[in-house]
């Protein structure tokens, strides 16, 4: 066989950094991505070619928030089972597994050996900290591959999912930025939702839980988290913001210098409050669905570009955990997404607000590999990085039913919804593991994807755009 031939060669509008290839071509071989052409370039010979002439190739998206075992009938398999059939080709995994939290390199150990076995696309890993006597641990995690810490400032359970202290987080942030890793937060004041639940006298109808965790819930425990993330070197992140004050302070710090990004989610641009009634249990979300008025606004945050990047916050909870109509505080909060983040971020950002492709491939893919140290093997498409992709036909249509769900939840708060835009294909390091209407990745195809960055670079790769 001649060395130079490519595995696959495909034809159609590449997404390179900074620059569509109209009716260009991409080679593929082996794992990585050889070469790149606009039309009419002269390109190696290849095996195979797929004409995706008049679609778009995108880089392979990066959901940078998945949950897989929050809910233990999820785990690595559904998740990026669905992962692949939806277009994302590296997922960032939380912490907060419902068997034992990332707080330790043995846990860590466990949970990279199931990864091995059992994910059909790759994933990078996150740790965690214990609510307190957890930071020796931190050294330990940043040298087992995790890309980066999460921590919240909301406490559901304090073993799994606890408040953590202002002084521990300080000390979080100190030993992370001297790991050259990013720290993210889930930022809800406890102690104003406390009172709000405290001061709600109506029935536990679904707007309640909007209500009992307003809006300075939110931005206060941001404007907090920004301050104490100041005092130290970290790079910070901010979790599933869902208003536009959120992303004015956001912007207000970076303009100060202050290495800090923060993501949105599709519920918090596509729903809002007034779609509690009608999805009940189902848009059960922390944070919680905001005013319309908040969505337009996010929609103006991604149009500017102080939004960093769009993730799904993939909660797959069992329908029976969202099976309490009549009391909405006994629900599971939390909405299945990695699926269709992809489709409802084409659907929005390019199709229904007429932003760049460019601004799209920023927001899910390049964006986020970039912050959590993954660039540049993965978000872009640029010779030597993996080759993962997707193939996105702007003519074709997804629509989003129970039949094509691939996660353990077959639900999804979208059902019946139908977006302009189909993928037709995703590859994963030169492997195609969905060919537009099947999974075809098996377990044990992914791998995990450790942090590039050393602990001098860390800053400066994760700052953000």
């Amino acid at each position: 066989m001649d060395a130079d031939q490519l595995d696959f060669l495909i034809t159609g509008h590449v997404v390179t950094p900074g620059r569509v290839l109209g009716d260009g071509w991409i080679g593929v071989r082996g794992e990585t991505i050889a070469a790149l052409g606009p039309a009419g370039a002269a390109h190696p010979a290849a095996r195979q070619v797929i004409d995706a002439r008049g679609q778009w190739i995108l880089p392979g998206a990066v959901d940078a928030h998945v949950h897989c075992f929050s809910e233990p009938a999820e785990g690595f398999t559904n998740a990026t089972r669905a992962a692949a059939a939806g277009g994302v080709t590296t997922i960032i995994e939380m912490p907060y597994d419902a068997e034992a939290p990332v707080v330790a390199g043995d846990v860590l150990d466990r949970k990279k050996d199931r990864l091995r076995r059992e994910a059909v696309v790759d994933v990078a890993l996150l740790g965690t900290i214990r609510k307190s006597g957890g930071l020796d641990a931190v050294g330990e995690l940043a040298a087992g591959g995790v890309c980066g810490f999460k921590a919240s400032m909301f406490e559901t359970d304090p073993h799994r999912f606890p408040r953590i202290a202002h002084g521990e987080l300080i000390e979080l942030f100190r030993r992370a930025a001297a790991a050259g890793l990013p720290v993210g937060l889930h930022a809800e004041d406890g102690e104003i939702i406390a009172e709000a639940l405290a001061g709600w006298s109506g029935p536990p109808v679904p707007l309640a839980h909007c209500v009992t965790r307003p809006p300075v819930s939110e931005t206060a425990a941001v404007a907090a988290a920004l301050e104490l993330a100041a005092a130290t070197d970290v790079h910070l992140h901010i979790y599933h913001a869902s208003l536009p004050r959120t992303f004015e302070l956001v912007a207000e710090a970076r303009a100060g210098g202050q290495p800090v990004t923060a993501e949105t989610c599709p519920h918090y641009l596509f729903l809002s409050e007034d779609d509690m009634d009608r999805l009940g249990p189902f848009g059960k979300i922390n944070p919680p669905l905001r005013s319309a008025e908040a969505a337009r606004g996010l929609w103006d945050e991604v149009a500017s570009g102080v939004v960093d990047m769009i993730t799904s916050d993939h909660s797959p909870w069992d329908i029976a955990k969202k099976s309490r109509p009549d009391d909405i505080f006994a629900n599971a909060s939390g909405i299945p997404g990695v699926q269709t983040l992809l489709p409802l971020a084409y659907a929005g950002v390019v199709a229904g607000h007429g932003l760049p492709i460019l601004r799209l491939a920023e927001l899910v893919a390049a964006n986020p590999a970039r912050v959590f140290g993954l660039a540049p093997r993965k978000g872009q498409l640029t010779a030597g990085a993996d080759a993962d992709l997707v193939v996105l036909d702007p003519a074709g249509t997804t629509l989003i039913g129970p039949g094509a769900m691939q996660s353990s939840a077959t639900w999804s708060p979208y059902d019946g919804m139908e977006l302009p835009g189909r993928i037709g294909l995703t590859m994963v390091r030169g492997q195609v593991v969905y060919d537009g209407s099947s999974v075809t990745g098996r377990p044990g195809g992914g791998q995990l994807v450790p942090p590039l960055v050393s602990p001098l670079a860390g800053r400066s790769a994760a700052a953000g755009p």
